[in-house]
């Protein structure tokens, strides 16, 4: 059954769309907002708190993934799970919105039994146990309760993806993750992505944290820097 607590924030601009995915997502239980175009989504996500967003990448006014990157940039906030919704199937949206902050996508046509799959799949990582609190490993510091994390003192907000992967390397220091088990780790059977996707996650992490944590080992994976 749905967790009615779950705010779900729905973002197109066809008016046909927004009916079909809200009346399923309300026949599940769950609380739907919805918005016509990216500046809107800004505010209701102020306004509402959502914990996901399905938002589509082409919008008038303001597209989804200029919309995803400013959502990002709030740090007042905790931060949802952004999804997007689209039918373009080239990899290079799909990367735009993985680089935006986004944490998956949905393509069109939305099938309903398949929604549901995957809005259920993306809501279970925030239901997931957040007891574990703070990993400390030299000047970073990842807050799984408060969904931080803090390099040298200055604390930053992180697209979930981003977070999940960074604690995940975190979490063992010195051991070498190959890209097949990160993504089953980070991304699991909820989602088809490829392994490009976890080289954008790695470049953004290190565009934000610098160089200095995160070692590629060259034809395995990655891994976290020990003490």
């Amino acid at each position: 059954m749905a967790n009615k607590k779950h705010v779900i924030l729905l973002v197109d601009d066809d008016v046909d769309i927004l009916k079909f995915v809200r009346y399923n997502l309300e026949k599940a239980g769950y609380r739907v907002i919805c918005a016509e175009d990216g500046e809107k989504a800004i505010e209701l996500t102020k306004l509402h708190l959502p914990s996901l967003i399905l938002m589509d990448l082409m919008m008038p006014k303001m597209d989804g993934i200029e919309a995803c990157e400013r959502i990002r940039e709030i740090k007042e906030i905790e931060q949802p799970i952004i999804t997007f919704l689209t039918s373009r199937s080239e990899d290079y949206s799909q990367i735009a919105g993985f680089s935006a902050g986004g944490d998956d996508y949905i393509t069109k046509p939305i099938r309903p039994r398949l929604l549901m799959s995957k809005v259920e799949a993306l809501l279970r990582r925030i239901n997931k146990s957040t007891a574990s609190d703070v990993k400390n490993q030299v000047d970073v510091v990842v807050n799984r309760q408060e969904f931080y994390v803090e390099i040298k003192g200055q604390r930053i907000v992180l697209p979930k993806k981003e977070f999940e992967l960074l604690e995940l390397l975190v979490n063992y220091p010195g051991k070498v993750f190959t890209r097949e088990q990160i993504l089953a780790k980070v991304w699991g059977n909820e989602t088809i992505v490829g392994e490009r996707t976890i080289d954008v996650h790695i470049r953004k992490l290190r565009e934000k944290l610098g160089n200095d944590y995160i070692r590629t080992i060259k034809g395995v994976g990655y891994t976290f820097k020990e003490n």
